[in-house]
């Protein structure tokens, strides 16, 4: 098997790699990850998933590099990393009561022969109906400023669902295993 590179710094991505108990390392990328005029939020993420793992690929020849991008929906809008309360505050108002879709970008690149498999997959969150004391409670505790939609669904923001669905919850913390073992067996790759 050619040596597994995680093209991400992300503590949630390493975790979830983890439980395939393959040896990886780590290594993050240096892109613009800025939106394109007129992209598609699907578009966008297949293309930085993409880009993450051919940033490393001269540096890292004959490995297998995996990378991911996340982005969070709600109607037409896509929203980002929230960075500060008072917009976290803002996206979950606007996501109270709503459906949020994530969009995970997943890239398999073989950095030997340049074959690239690229995917999207989608996870939806319809959320509760939330007050601002909620709110304020929720992100006081977890501070999910670093995260898209502004909150941690592997923390204390399975709180502010009512349900999910999709084809792999893993995705919607940020790197689909489903999906990413399919790709690793069509590299010949076996797991277990």
């Amino acid at each position: 098997m050619l040596p597994l590179l995680l093209a991400s710094s992300s503590p949630y991505r390493r975790e979830l790699l983890a439980r395939l108990r393959l040896p990886f390392t780590c290594s993050s990328p240096d892109i613009d990850e800025r939106r394109l005029p007129d992209e598609a939020a699907v578009e966008l993420v297949k293309r930085l998933a993409r880009e993450k793992a051919q940033a490393l690929a001269a540096e890292h020849p004959d490995h297998l590099i995996i990378g991911s991008d996340q982005v969070a929906v709600l109607g037409e809008q896509i929203l980002g990393k929230p960075h500060t309360f008072e917009k976290a505050c803002e996206q979950l108002l606007a996501a109270s009561g709503n459906h949020v879709t994530f969009l995970t970008g997943l890239a398999l690149l073989n950095s030997a022969s340049g074959h690239c498999q690229v995917d999207c997959v989608p996870f939806t969150v319809n959320m509760r109906e939330l007050d601002l004391a909620h709110i304020e409670r929720y992100l006081h505790a977890e501070q999910p400023y670093d995260c898209a939609g502004s909150f941690k669904a592997e923390g204390l923001g399975v709180s502010l669902f009512q349900c999910t669905h999709g084809p792999d919850a893993t995705s919607l913390i940020g790197l689909p295993l489903i999906r990413l073992v399919d790709m690793l067996i069509a590299e010949g790759v076996q797991i277990p």
